[in-house]
């Protein structure tokens, strides 16, 4: 973030009263426990009081955050550790570990603009009284999330002009930073493929060809932004959805329905510590239809318990707009009619590696894709470390490696090597186990 000048400070003082009070608190007495990031500034200043004030700036927004009373916005607490800032006079330190403070708010905001999204997904407020508000909510939306995508445009081309090298160097708290910039534009999809990519680059020696290949995917959505009055209905979901701009449940239920008997397929549960996701696949026994059902909880909120891996539910699903793999969500209340004994259809490694291929020419931002794979088994290798490795094999002869946050032992003791049917989720050059059939001893679909 570039320094502010005293000039800036001044205009974002709430009166000349509250300024004339900050200029005389922007010395390093009263100060303790200063420093800079990035995006944050924080501080203890000393009041009357035994406990000094702890102050909060998120750059970003700007936004502030003071534990004095004052009703003021900003107070003069926060006015004067901009001002010390903008001067550059040493009083606050640069690049230090942000104050225990500090991290809770930022954390605190995230959270909360989480929340926003959840809610957003569920299309709770979704109608509101006013048309006329609505649209001009929509149009500061829009613009701020104009807004953000053209600063990622700007540091995706800073980013490729310095070199994918420079990347390696780079702490976790840089991507962190411009992930937090895309929150605050409302753009949440794209800050989670910001704050993996830093997780990725910084994981194992096979990072180049991962990179570029996100960095390109995320070029694509400035231009595909830019052309969005240009899209139909289905591209522009497709967008949306990478984007985490969701679209309200009512609007999708009277859309479009499907009713079927649905078999839950498979169902994965990740947790970031921010937002709990659970992934429920269903197919069509009519349509053979495959739909995802997403459920989200920010928090300490709960999850819905999840389906049964191999139950026939019988419901309508709404599905939301988009190109070849749909997201749905239930328009009527499932109920259970029975089970599947084994997984339907099946396919060998090279096919699901087309339907991997042909989604993505779909729909670019296509992250995982839904496979069964007929009559394979696990195989157990060894690196040269001799760290053991499993992989899925086909009668061919061709393998693909098990997802790395997958525990493939039960799955392995349960199929003793011997060959079965796999449902999982084809994702970055390996697949995710969800479910099992044709397993030795059992009648029906399991869960891995």
């Amino acid at each position: 973030m570039e320094r502010w000048s005293t000039e800036r400070v001044a205009g974002a003082a709430p009166d000349t009263s509250s300024l004339a009070a900050a200029r005389k608190l922007a010395r390093p007495g009263p100060w303790s426990d200063t420093g800079s990031s990035e995006t944050l500034l924080w501080g203890k200043c000393q009041g009357s009081g035994r406990t000094p004030y702890q102050v909060s700036v998120d750059l970003g927004g700007p936004a502030y955050r003071c534990s004095c009373p004052s009703r003021k916005f900003p107070c003069k607490h926060a006015l004067a550790l901009l001002l010390m800032w903008a001067e550059d006079s040493g009083a606050v330190s640069s690049e230090a570990p942000p104050a225990e403070f500090a991290q809770e708010w930022v954390d605190d905001r995230a959270a909360r603009a989480t929340r926003r999204a959840v809610r957003d997904e569920r299309g709770e407020d979704a109608s509101p009284a006013d048309p006329e508000a609505a649209e001009r909510r929509l149009l500061a939306r829009v613009e701020l999330m104009s807004s953000g995508i053209d600063e990622l445009a700007l540091w995706l081309t800073d980013l490729v002009r310095a070199g994918l090298a420079a990347t390696r160097r780079q702490p976790l708290s840089w991507w962190d930073v411009t992930a937090a910039r895309l929150v605050d534009a409302q753009l949440p999809g794209l800050a989670d493929q910001v704050r993996t990519l830093g997780s990725a680059v910084n994981r194992g020696e096979d990072w180049t060809e991962p990179l570029l290949a996100a960095l390109g995917r995320l070029w694509a959505v400035t231009r595909a932004w830019q052309r969005r009055e240009d899209l139909d209905p289905d591209a522009m979901g497709d967008l949306r959805t990478v984007l985490g701009w969701g679209v309200a449940g009512d609007e999708v239920r009277a859309a479009d329905r499907v009713a079927d008997t649905w078999l839950v397929l498979g169902v994965h549960r990740t947790d970031s510590g921010r937002l709990a996701e659970q992934r429920t696949w269903l197919r069509g026994e009519q349509t053979g239809h495959i739909v995802l059902v997403l459920d989200f909880a920010a928090g300490d909120n709960p999850l819905p318990a999840a389906r049964i891996v191999g139950a026939l539910l019988r419901a309508e699903v709404s599905r939301y707009p988009g190109t070849g793999l749909r997201r749905a969500l239930f328009a009527t209340d499932p109920v259970v009619v029975g089970t599947r004994a084994s997984l339907p259809g099946g396919e060998d490694l090279a096919r699901a590696q087309q339907q991997m291929a042909d989604a993505l020419a779909h729909n670019p931002w296509t992250g995982r894709v839904p496979v069964v794979l007929h009559d394979v088994r696990l195989h157990v290798d060894r690196t040269a470390g001799g760290r053991p490795v499993v992989h899925v094999v086909d009668p061919s002869g061709r393998q693909l490696p098990v997802s790395a946050d997958m525990d493939p032992w039960p799955l392995l003791a349960r199929t003793g090597g011997a060959p079965a049917d796999l449902f999982g989720e084809l994702e970055d050059g390996s697949i995710r186990v969800l479910s099992a059939s044709g397993v030795p001893g059992l009648a029906e679909v399991v869960g891995v």
